[in-house]
């Protein structure tokens, strides 16, 4: 999951920002519109998450289905979201071992402690499943997406930073095939990441591969792919899709689109209604900050929950999973039970998001980041706020 931040609010701010991309030693501007929407991608696989766990009955229930039926496409924004924010914050000269190392201090502090949080569960409350060692460890050095009796260990939702660190292993490949392409091959790469996905839904949907594909993470990449190339073509200024309203109209389409085709109502397969609407949304977006256009992303409250999504998302399946040893496995509530429960829910996992942020996620991230005292000084190139995702 990647975070960009703080966009230019004045005409001249945006000028700058015009002449900050002309110049390829320097730090790409910041687009905090792609903050903003990766809140609301965290809130779809929240809504999700809460429909599997059965809280509303009846009308509200199916008020729920229809709503959030499809939040698992949440996770799709997040991988096209994190392809695009790595291209575009990727730094000249940079070399393997300095982005590993940043994207290990990105993601793993904070993954670590809710997967202590979650093993500490698993030995305290009912109705939590007990990992081997041989699990437990895989969790932690998140590999085990790679085979599907382990993907959802310890705190489920880590199967997707497994695809993550699968992406981040392989980006900087990316990054120098990406500087020999022009307009014209990254379109290419992006029409062949879509026909990879439309592919892939296809045999997933017919099962030909025996099993599910949904949490494999070379399935998962051409998602990924998708956003490199789309962030290549707004890098150059040779995008040309919709804007952020017809991008946002055709993303919902899809959204809602997805339990109503055949083959398609979950896992995998859901991906292809939405990942042309997530892509377009997002190059949208970016194209809106940096010629200071209207979006309502950026408002700074989205833009300040959307610095807290990456530990919202980590940890609000663990408040879920905590709260059956109170509320059963499937209390199926009328509407106004079901409504304060969920108000709980969310206001416990937004809180302890922010305790993750303030005491875990940031204060690692500098720390881990820390540079060490050289003999002879050097310029600094500071990075635009939140471009370290």
């Amino acid at each position: 999951m990647t975070t960009a931040t703080r966009a230019p609010r004045t005409p001249s701010a945006t000028a700058t920002t015009t002449t900050t991309r002309s110049s390829p030693s320097a730090p790409a501007p910041s687009l905090p519109s792609l903050t903003g929407l990766r809140w609301m991608a965290a809130l779809l696989v929240f809504g999700l998450h809460v429909h599997n766990f059965h809280y509303f009955d009846g009308t509200a229930g199916s008020l729920v289905t229809w709503a959030f039926g499809a939040g698992a496409t949440g996770v799709s924004f997040f991988f096209v979201l994190s392809g695009f924010v790595l291209t575009w914050s990727a730094r000249p000269g940079d070399r393997a071992p300095a982005f590993w190392r940043r994207r290990i201090a990105r993601i793993l502090p904070v993954h670590l402690v809710t997967a202590a949080i979650a093993l500490l569960m698993a030995y305290t409350l009912a109705h939590q499943s007990k990992p081997t060692l041989s699990q437990g460890l895989a969790n932690v050095l998140l590999v085990h997406s790679w085979w599907r009796p382990w993907w959802q260990t310890l705190d489920p939702v880590s199967w997707s930073l497994a695809c993550e660190a699968f992406f981040y292993a392989v980006f900087p490949l990316l990054a120098l095939l990406l500087r020999r392409l022009g307009a014209r091959g990254a379109a290419a790469l992006a029409g062949a990441s879509v026909l990879a996905v439309l592919g892939l839904a296809w045999v997933d949907a017919h099962r030909w591969l025996g099993q599910q594909i949904y949490s494999f993470p070379a399935a998962r990449l051409p998602e990924f792919v998708l956003g490199v190339a789309v962030a290549r073509l707004v890098l150059l200024d040779r995008w040309r899709g919709p804007g952020l309203e017809a991008s946002l109209a055709l993303a919902i389409i899809g959204y809602f689109l997805v339990p109503h085709v055949p083959h398609i109502t979950d896992g995998y397969p859901a991906t292809v209604c939405t990942v042309i609407g997530f892509a377009l949304l997002i190059a949208a977006a970016a194209v809106a900050d940096l010629h200071g256009l209207p979006s309502m992303w950026r408002h700074r409250r989205l833009v300040r929950l959307g610095e807290l999504s990456f530990a919202f998302y980590m940890v609000h399946l663990l408040v879920l999973r905590a709260g059956t040893n109170v509320l059963g496995t499937k209390p199926l509530f009328g509407p106004t039970a079901g409504l304060a429960v969920t108000a709980v829910a969310f206001a416990v996992s937004l809180g302890l998001s922010w305790v993750l942020y303030e005491a875990v996620e940031r204060p690692a991230r500098r720390l881990l980041l820390r540079r060490r005292p050289s003999a002879e000084p050097r310029a600094v190139v500071r990075q635009p706020d939140g471009q370290e995702a």
